[in-house]
């Protein structure tokens, strides 16, 4: 699994800054550590219209249909997910979860019916059936890429529910390379995420 970060809008805290700023008709404060707790006091309040002036978009690569199944049902987001109509799926990596690794006669099921549901598809696009029918025989295992473009406030909710311990463990790791993306990127952003942060790592 990787995830990138693609792009970050510029300044962000200080647009977000502004945008409240706006609401109250108040001058800024030149230090940005008084501005960081001037916009977490705000979220803390629950005014977090605001923070959706600003926006990340993330190349999310190697995870399951299953993970991303998940990632898309946060419909305040834009996705571009690379399709399994027009690229061949054969030859593609996937995702076997640690509970099955762990159990060999399992693991070794699990392969075998992977490999089955591959050759199955090849069988079928060489037999003059279009990829965009042949897909239907592929697992959910199989690996895909999705670029992810979502603001501040819709990105909130998904690090609210997918970081949260009761997570389904996929999605909670692309949750949290996430934030480490953004956090190397603009470690200022602690004022916006640092709440939900704090409880689930509790």
């Amino acid at each position: 699994m990787k995830v990138t970060l693609l792009r970050l809008t510029e300044n962000p805290l200080n647009l977000i800054s502004q945008a409240y700023r706006l609401c109250y008709a108040s001058m800024p404060k030149d230090n940005p550590e008084e501005e960081d707790k001037f916009i977490k006091a705000c979220i803390k309040n629950e005014h977090t219209s605001p923070i959706e002036h600003a926006s990340a978009t993330f190349l999310v690569e190697g995870i399951s249909r299953t993970c991303s199944h998940q990632l898309v049902r946060h419909r305040l987001a834009s996705y571009t997910q690379e399709s399994q109509r027009y690229v061949d799926a054969a030859g593609y990596n996937y995702t076997i979860p640690e509970s099955v690794t762990k159990d060999k006669k399992l693991f070794d099921q699990f392969k075998t019916s992977i490999t089955l549901a591959e050759l199955t598809y090849k069988d079928l696009v060489k037999a003059g059936v279009k990829k965009e029918d042949a897909r239907f025989i592929l697992p959910q295992a199989i690996h895909t890429k999705i670029m992810v473009t979502i603001n501040f406030r819709a990105l909130r909710n998904l690090f609210n529910l997918r970081l949260d311990k009761r997570a389904q463990w996929e999605i909670r790791h692309v949750a949290a390379d996430m934030v480490a993306a953004l956090f190397q990127r603009e470690p200022r952003i602690l004022c916006i995420f640092g709440d939900i942060l704090e409880k689930h790592s509790k």
